[in-house]
């Protein structure tokens, strides 16, 4: 990446992580793109170089946050070259996965609050950045190497993304019904359940 093109994604960087900021502090419908602009130190028509409107850029903030989890599991895992079955490696990304969540109860608010299966669909091929892969293109090259092939990967993704997510928000958030490591055990076999069912082989 070229100093320009650096410098437009540090702006882009900085315009989405004001944004998060700020629709978790004062909520998104209080939040106005002069807001957003004033915190990130840009132009307001710099703003518009890169988003539509309020509504865009809190789509393209899920993307990002997404993205950044899912890419740190996965550099993760590559410091892992052992773990090599891929249910393992689905399982140990999860498993780091759910870890940053708990560590940023601010990313699960917003994930949680405005993801629906559209937005984060969209997120599944969202790309930063030309250095890095979008999270199927992961996913797809992982599942090349497994020892047996899937049928319909994308909607074994969506079961188990779904099923994640809805088990784990009051864990994570509240403690409740039990913490997250009590939870992850049933979580895990669940999981787990979900992959052999769509095994084809």
């Amino acid at each position: 990446m070229g100093k320009v093109e650096n410098k437009k994604q540090q702006k882009r960087d900085s315009l989405l992580e004001s944004a998060f900021s700020l629709f978790i502090d004062h909520g998104f419908n209080k939040t106005s793109i002069s807001d957003i602009v004033n915190q990130a130190g840009v132009a307001k028509g710099t703003f518009y170089l890169y988003f539509k409107d309020k509504y865009d850029i809190r789509n393209h903030l899920i993307g990002h946050k997404a993205h950044q989890v899912f890419l740190t599991a996965y550099h993760e895992l590559l410091d892992h070259p052992e773990i090599s079955d891929f249910e393992t490696q689905m399982l140990f990304m999860i498993d780091r996965i759910l870890d940053q969540f708990a560590a940023n109860h601010d990313l699960v608010k917003l994930l949680s609050k405005h993801l629906s299966w559209g937005f984060f669909k969209d997120s599944l091929y969202f790309t930063p950045g030309d250095e890095e892969p979008a999270i199927f293109t992961i996913y797809e090259e992982l599942m090349a190497k497994a020892e047996h092939t899937y049928r319909t990967p994308e909607m074994m993704m969506y079961l188990i993304l779904e099923m994640i997510s809805g088990a784990s928000y009051n864990v994570i958030l509240y403690q409740q019904p039990v913490t997250l490591e009590e939870l992850k055990p049933h979580l895990y076999e669940t999981v787990k359940g979900i992959m052999r069912q769509y095994r084809e082989d």
